[in-house]
């Protein structure tokens, strides 16, 4: 059923689907560029229709009871936001666990205007030895999908590189409030990034 509500949405609105062949097992997945609540509607609908379950991180707290049941089953994943100094471990620990997992990350972590990308996405990748994947909603093409995929290499900067070459393309419903692919820890010296657990 989900694979059908999917291509009816994307259909209503004139998008296709772009690189969703051979997908990893387990994998970070950028949800790129974030400027709109239409945003999750359209990445939903991507996953329905590529029979894929999307992953998404949520406060320890709400997964309590039923509650915590069914957002379990909407793919939440329940981490302790009151030990960020573990949370990279504890995400990583999660894909450790798993045999298939695709977690979402918008690395602008808001839907305004920011100067730099959160740099979770990149550690979690990392720690957990799993490639990030490109994901992608580009409303000017009507697209979404999979721009590639790629191991983090350590060389921050090099890899940074790779993703403004490829987001520098791809148009969010609102442009002017994208986020500039870019990372604080660019600005550190050249060398291995760490992540915050590594540079205690």
């Amino acid at each position: 059923m989900g694979y059908w509500i999917g291509r009816l949405w994307l259909a209503l609105w004139g998008w296709r689907i772009e690189g969703g062949e051979r997908l990893p097992a387990k994998f970070v997945l950028i949800a790129a560029p974030h400027t709109s609540n239409w945003d999750v509607p359209f990445m939903l609908a991507a996953a329905y229709v590529l029979r894929i379950r999307v992953s998404w991180l949520g406060k320890h707290s709400l997964f309590k009871g039923r509650c915590g049941r069914m957002l379990s089953a909407l793919g939440g994943i329940p981490v302790n936001r009151q030990a960020p100094q573990n949370l990279v471990e504890q995400i990583a620990a999660s894909f450790n666990a798993s045999t298939n997992l695709i977690l979402a990350v918008p690395p602008e972590g808001t839907r305004g205007k920011t100067d730099h990308w959160k740099s979770g996405f990149y550690h979690i990748a990392r720690i957990a030895n799993v490639p990030i994947g490109l994901g992608f909603l580009d409303y000017g093409r009507k697209r979404c999908g999979f721009g590639g995929f790629f191991f983090p290499s350590g060389d921050v900067r090099a890899d940074m590189d790779r993703l403004r070459a490829f987001y520098g393309g791809i148009r969010g419903k609102y442009p002017d409030k994208a986020g500039r692919p870019r990372l604080r820890e660019e600005d550190a010296p050249v060398g291995e990034v760490k992540s915050p657990s590594e540079s205690k």
